[in-house]
């Protein structure tokens, strides 16, 4: 990165867009304030980065996150003080469960009454308290001469594993100071956890003395496909978590994909004599509360040292970044592991059993599960879901997609971010239309940024299952509540009216067997569009989800 001139001033505010665009950063998501107004106006008058408007602070936060789950780049949003920054933070939350590398820049209130209860216009005394909660660390640019290494240090330990959101957070006045030198800071320092390599010895044994080994591969294993990919052609099957798709191809017979709790997939479990887990955290609402019994030894790969044995006994912990230990233990590996193939063959036949009774159970969207299937992995295209019947049903597993990337969901369980992630994830530019699953409960909650959509020209499809209700909710009041049906029916708007308002293309569909018409003509278009499909005129499940038995974990969201 070049010194500037010591004898030419410039702003703060310039210095943190110049340093942004310096190591990369195209795109930043946020909503204009009078307190980031000083970036603000240094970021359009010098046109390096472009700035996506959001309708809302939330939305802004969710679009950065799909961004960057998609691009594998930095997601950057942008948000003011006080109340806004606080708007963010549900979608922060969900960005830190994901483990998102994501830089939001959040402003102060002036110096002089920053933390001291003054009722300043957007004052939070409590602000960092409130930000340090839902970060994975906070830093604060007390002075001109403390912003580059403050948001240095924010960028590096937002992209350090494990990754996750940093705030940088910087007082308005401060923004609008000038600066008399440019500190030469370079690119992004990244870190990694040291490889014992003692332990990689002793569990590339333990490997060889398996004659039946699976990976458990989570979200932190997507940046290890080809080592992950390497182990299965040696002999290791695999099972993922949703976070963890298609790090192994999901096309592989050798895995179980993310069916990873069936039925079928526990029988498995009892036949395997070694799990590797690598990058996953054993969410409870994927091992039933981590109640289900997984195999023995089990072992535990993770950049995150505080994760080790925390949701299961581990027999061995490596603290490590994914490829890393991945690649050091291919090295210490036969180029064929000496294994019991018909296990592979058991996999497979698991697989089958567990996508054939997750058809059964979908009567007349089996067609559009169907159809999604087909066109999501071939085409390539980045598949979002918000938290719907139709995603906890077969969105979350059966349709697969072709990248770890492309697989976009709140894993936080929040309803009403998929409207906001799908404009991120399109905007990442993945080459290919992403495709948006949403439910009508969510998208109301999210719905103001389907016109960031229409102004940005995201290229997108959004598929909207339309039941009327929050649908999960009522079929637990059924099955759980003597059918007691209170707060789970909405009102909900015309959604072609909605539609034609802000100039979005609008498809309603009354029937399954209309929806592959209809998404092919989507994805045949550019810029956004909406399929809603009436799930009151095509009738319900063959089998209905009320979620997880009472007093369970949350179901697979």
């Amino acid at each position: 990165m070049p010194t500037a001139n010591p004898d030419v001033t410039q702003s703060v505010a310039h210095y943190i867009v110049s340093y942004m665009a310096d190591i990369g950063v195209t795109t930043v998501f946020g909503v204009i304030s009078i307190h980031n107004m000083p970036i603000l106006d240094v970021l359009a008058a010098e046109d390096r980065i472009r700035f996506v408007p959001a309708r809302g602070e939330a939305g802004a936060m969710n679009m950065a996150d799909a961004y960057a789950r998609v691009s594998g780049e930095i997601g950057v949003v942008l948000t003011s003080t006080g109340t806004a920054a606080g708007n963010a933070a549900g979608a922060q939350v969900e960005a830190l469960t994901a483990g998102t590398p994501l830089l939001h820049i959040t402003t102060q209130v002036d110096l002089e009454f920053a933390d001291r209860d003054r009722a300043a216009i957007h004052d939070v005394p409590r602000q960092p308290d409130m930000l340090r909660a839902i970060s994975k660390s906070y830093f604060r640019a007390w002075s001109a001469d403390a912003t580059p290494g403050a948001l240095a240090a924010a960028v590096s330990d937002a992209l350090s594993a494990p990754r996750g959101p940093v705030t940088f957070e910087i007082p308005v006045d401060v923004q609008r100071s000038d600066m008399t030198t440019r500190p030469a800071l370079g690119p992004a320092c990244v870190s990694m956890p040291g490889v014992a390599t003692a332990a990689i010895d002793d569990l590339a044994q333990r490997v060889r003395n398996a004659r039946r080994p699976m990976l458990w591969l989570g979200g932190g294993a997507r940046g290890a496909t080809v080592e992950a990919r390497e182990l299965v052609r040696r002999g290791f099957t695999a099972v993922t978590s949703t976070n963890g798709r298609a790090v192994v191809e999901e096309t592989n017979p050798s895995t179980l994909g993310a069916f990873n709790m069936t039925p079928a997939a526990q029988r498995i479990y009892r036949q395997a004599d070694l799990m590797l887990v690598v990058g996953s955290r054993l969410r409870g609402n994927e091992t039933h509360n981590n109640r289900m019994t997984l195999p023995s030894p089990l072992i535990q790969i993770d950049a995150d040292a505080s994760q080790a044995g925390r949701n299961y006994p581990v027999d061995l912990f490596v603290h490590a970044d994914a490829r890393e230990a991945l690649a050091l233990l291919i090295d210490r590996l036969p180029e064929a592991l000496d294994v019991d193939r018909n296990f592979h063959y058991d996999v497979a036949v698991a697989r089958a059993q567990s996508e054939g009774e997750l058809r059964s159970a979908l009567g007349p969207y089996q067609e559009i599960a169907e159809t999604l299937q087909t066109r999501i992995s071939a085409g390539g295209h980045p598949w979002v879901r918000d938290v719907t019947i139709c995603n906890s049903t077969f969105g979350n597993r059966y349709v697969q997609i072709a990248d770890p990337r492309h697989g976009v969901h709140a894993l936080g369980g929040g309803i009403g971010q998929g409207v906001a992630m799908g404009v991120g994830a399109a905007l990442a530019g993945s080459g290919a239309k992403t495709v948006v699953l949403l439910g009508d409960g969510g998208t109301m909650l999210g719905q103001a940024e389907m016109i960031t959509a229409v102004e940005e020209q995201a290229d997108l499809v959004f598929v909207l299952m339309n039941d009327q209700a929050y649908g999960v909710i009522r079929n637990i009041q059924d099955a759980q509540y003597g059918g007691r049906r209170h707060y789970s029916a909405l009102k909900t708007p015309d959604f072609e009216q909605l539609c034609r308002s802000i100039d979005l293309p609008h498809r309603r569909i009354g029937s399954a067997e209309a929806f592959p018409e209809a998404l092919d003509d989507a994805l045949g278009t550019t810029g956004p569009c909406l399929i809603e499909v009436d799930m009151l005129a095509i009738g319900p499940f063959a089998q209905v989800f009320a979620g997880p038995p009472a007093g369970a974990a949350g179901g697979q969201t």
